[in-house]
């Protein structure tokens, strides 16, 4: 009995950790149409969440280069560009980091965070001011 009890006190601290490390892994990028434009790895480094195009999947446009965006990423190629930088954890959301649409150059603050209903999906909001938009990717298999 008495192990038994302690399981049931420790095991929501496992599974709330696991649940925090959902938004890691690779998550597909849609367009309008439900097609997927790109494979993203969110990551954690420096205990902050990163995330990076990991595959373009029309092959003609892996080679393509961010021409609109400025400082350190301007003509770089948007394969394998850190997109979403230095978010960290609020609560059960990650914050206070920046997201960069490859296609237009803009950044803009952002914030992540799993879909309660659906765990496969996650929430990735921009900020400009006080407006947003939120957009949703998929978990990759």
């Amino acid at each position: 009995m008495g192990k038994f009890l302690l399981v049931l006190l420790i095991l929501p601290l496992f599974t709330h950790n696991l649940r925090a490390q959902d938004v890691l892994g690779k998550w597909e990028n849609r367009n309008e149409e439900g097609v997927v434009n790109s494979i993203i790895e969110v990551y954690e480094k420096d205990g902050m969440i990163y995330g990076k195009v990991d595959r373009i999947m029309r092959e003609e446009d892996r080679d393509r280069l961010c021409t609109e965006c400025e400082g350190d990423l301007k003509n770089k190629p948007v394969e394998g560009m850190e997109i979403m930088q230095g978010l960290v954890k609020d609560g059960e959301e990650y914050s206070d980091g920046t997201i960069v649409d490859p296609k237009t150059g803009k950044e803009y603050r952002c914030k992540i965070w799993i879909d309660e209903e659906e765990p496969d999906v996650l929430n990735i909001r921009g900020y400009i001011a006080l407006f947003y938009q939120t957009r949703t990717w998929q978990r990759a298999e």
